[in-house]
């Protein structure tokens, strides 16, 4: 295979919502470059890109998948994306890697959800994007209805380089207005028919081809005056202003395809290998540092780390980009993440499970290896003397949790092994052992996103898992201040057990003054405050501990027991065990004995005095709130009001937004838990939404006396 240089690399994202097409276009654009002889049908599961055993069993795309295809004297690289919203994580990693967005938009459907995501990914990284509706040979596609929506919701810059003479079951031929053409198709596609344009075609081409030389013209002074002065420009000349239109992003070409048929592919190629950015045409990438790291052949060798999966047959395969230099076979690198080294054995060129063996990629290449020792996703390689350090990729929030456990728990261990090799493979699994849950909390895009996880994990691992409901981090707290005291005595022969704590307790707010006194029932209780200590909590808020203890009640060593038994509680709060927070405790009294008193007696008694003080406080339930913005089509807008408010939503607003309706709300997480699965059921899959986590606010009452006789229950069974 021919050595690439940096100036005849294109770097592509193929991307798209779920069903749009874009496997079936990685199989037709292979099959146009030669890569393969027959091309294969996500139906009989022969695929190129789609070839792991999950991918076979589902039916659609879960894992990006990269090919090459040489074409035109140029090499594209394409990084094939899953469409389902849950598989997100994949294209941003792509887009991240890649330097253009190829888009498909299924004309029977238009600008999906996922679509505007996609393209606000593409926005929010500056990438240029080019347009392909896809299935204009479905039955219910359209075309001029599809070009409109896309003006509404991306602007004018979406400027159409095809249109098609017909759509629907008939499709077989169209306008190409760059190269004023008309192209047609036999029944089974494949080579076109290039013709002239007929006739009474040829007003509406033209008018085309003036609104996209205007459209190409724009972004060079130079072509802008000789528009002006003609009225046209030469081919090569329109191919410059596109390219430096898409670089720019002020154009947005659309180009028609049935992916099927393979009608419309090889064009598109074309402009691909003859129009596309090249990677030398691009913002050059910032490392961690904020420096600009050129992709020059010539200079320090760094190697970007973006992928890593585990493939039948071979092991663990690492996907890179080459982000500076050149790389040959041999050479040693150092990981500047893990502090460890790496000899690259064997430099591979992909096309999905197909790898070819080369001996060295240029800067701005995408290539993968195998059996390296220790890294992973994310990581950066350099060689001797360069510190490029990369940590561009940033992943959305998980929107989906659940507990995850073995079925045999003597598995537990072989589990946690599975599961970080997972989220290597997709970082927006995120895996965490909550001491305060007790349990193993599994977080992803949403419910197929997780059930994707333990289909490989059972079919692929043969261990046996199960989901559970995951318990939420509830937080218990005080409002009103309490007073209550604990003797703990114990005699059993010889020294005893021995030790008496009075204390107050009441909210703590930042800021608030020290106490002075407190009032209960008629008598005054008079505070002077010898020392404070804050302890700021792991799980937020504080505990204030304020030492009022006169006249030696309290020998001053043991005051340290008292505050571990008072964090006892903290950490496993008197109402349902969850974390409490927020709560200022003053020591203000106590007894003590000469022999039998000692650190575990005054500990003890802290933590029970200090368990009644909280319960006279009239405590509160606090529960983690979401805010959550949901992106829905108009028609079902009120069904999604509607089952918001039935999660004791508080709805903070509504607008409207490149077509779709914009609901931004506050809603507990306990009500989140199944909330994607409800989502896809009510709109038909096509709504998304986004969650972060808000705040601590106080549980309604009702649900307070839920929770407190549920966890009643639970311990009365133990």
């Amino acid at each position: 295979m021919k050595v690439y240089q940096t100036n005849e690399i294109k770097n592509i994202a193929l991307l798209g919502s779920k069903g749009s097409g874009k496997t079936t276009l990685a199989e037709s654009m292979l099959y146009e470059c030669g890569v393969i002889k027959r091309r294969g049908t996500v139906e009989a599961s022969n695929t190129v890109c789609d070839y792991f055993p999950v991918e076979k069993e589902y039916g659609y795309s879960v894992f990006s998948s990269i090919f090459y295809a040489e074409f035109l004297g140029k090499k594209l690289n394409v990084i094939d994306c899953p469409g389902a919203d849950d598989f997100v994580g994949n294209a941003i990693t792509a887009l991240n890697v890649t330097d253009t967005g190829l888009i498909l938009i299924d004309a029977q459907y238009g600008v999906e959800v996922g679509t505007q995501n996609i393209f606000r990914t593409c926005a929010k990284l500056n990438k240029p994007v080019i347009f392909a509706l896809n299935q204009l040979d479905g039955e219910k596609a359209e075309y001029d209805t599809v070009i409109e929506q896309m003006r509404d919701i991306f602007g004018k810059k979406v400027v159409p380089i095809q249109y098609p003479l017909s759509v629907g079951p008939g499709f077989n031929a169209m306008i190409d207005v760059l190269l004023m053409k008309k192209y047609s198709w036999g029944p089974d596609g494949g080579v076109p028919v290039i013709e002239e344009i007929p006739a009474e075609e040829r007003e509406r081409a033209q008018e085309l081809h003036r609104q996209l030389v205007e459209a190409a013209a724009e972004n060079d002074e130079t072509l802008m005056e000789k528009f002006f002065e003609e009225e046209h420009l030469t081919e090569d000349e329109m191919r410059l202003g596109i390219r430096k239109g898409l670089v720019d992003r002020s154009i947005f070409p659309v180009f028609c395809v049935s992916a099927l048929k393979d009608m419309g592919v090889r064009r598109m190629m074309e402009f691909l290998g003859n129009v596309v950015p090249f990677v030398e045409d691009m913002p050059a990438p910032v490392d961690s540092a904020g420096e600009e790291v050129k992709p020059l052949s010539d200079g320090p060798l760094s190697l970007y780390m973006f992928k890593t999966t585990v493939e039948p047959h071979i092991g663990e395969v690492s996907y890179f980009k080459v982000m500076s230099g050149t790389l040959t076979l041999g050479v040693d690198l150092d990981n500047v993440n893990r502090g460890s080294k790496e000899r690259i054995a064997q430099i591979y060129c992909v096309c999905g499970q197909i790898k070819t063996q080369v001996d060295q990629l240029c800067a701005g290449d995408i290539g993968a290896t195998v059996k390296l020792k220790d890294a992973r996703t994310g990581n950066t390689l350099d060689a001797k003397g360069c510190d490029y350090v990369f940590d561009f990729i940033k992943y959305p929030a998980p929107k989906y949790q659940r507990a995850i456990r073995p079925v045999n728990e003597a598995d537990a261990e072989k589990l946690s092994v599975i599961l970080t090799r997972m989220h290597e493979e997709d970082p927006t699994w995120e895996v965490e052992m909550s001491k305060e849950l007790k349990q193993t909390i599994l977080s992803g895009q949403g419910e197929f996103h997780l059930r994707t996880l333990k289909w490989r994990v059972e079919n692929n691992d043969k261990l046996p898992i199960v989901f559970e409901e995951p318990r939420i981090p509830y937080r218990e707290t005080i409002t009103k201040a309490a007073r209550a005291d604990y003797r703990h005595k114990k005699q059993s022969g010889g020294a005893g057990q021995f030790g008496e704590v009075h204390l107050v307790i009441e909210p703590y707010t930042e800021g608030m003054p020290a106490p002075t006194s407190y009032k209960f029932g008629n008598q005054e209780y008079v505070m002077k405050v010898r020392d404070t200590q804050e302890i700021p909590l792991e799980w937020g808020g504080k505990l204030v501990v304020c030492d009022c203890i006169v006249g030696g009640a309290i020998d001053s060593r043991f005051i340290p027991a008292i505050v571990k038994g008072l964090m006892d509680r903290m950490e496993q709060g008197p109402l349902t065990g969850s974390y409490a927070r927020d709560v200022r405790v003053c020591i203000y009294d106590g007894k003590m004995h000469p022999v039998d008193s000692n650190e575990i007696s005054f500990r003890l008694a802290g933590r029970n005095a200090f368990s009644e003080a909280f319960r006279n406080a009239s405590p509160k339930i606090l529960e983690p709130v979401c805010d959550v913005d949901v992106m829905v089509p108009a028609d079902v807008m009120g069904d999604v009001m509607s089952d918001l408010q039935g999660r004791r939503a508080m709805i903070m607003g509504m607008s409207s937004e490149n077509g779709f309706e914009k609901i931004s709300a506050k809603v507990p997480l306990k009500e989140m838990s199944s909330y994607s699965t409800a989502l896809s059921s009510i709109t038909g899959g096509r709504s998304s939404f986004s969650m972060k986590f808000a705040s601590y606010e106080l549980v309604p009452s009702d649900v307070q006396e839920r929770l407190l006789k549920d966890y009643a229950e639970k311990h009365s069974e133990e």
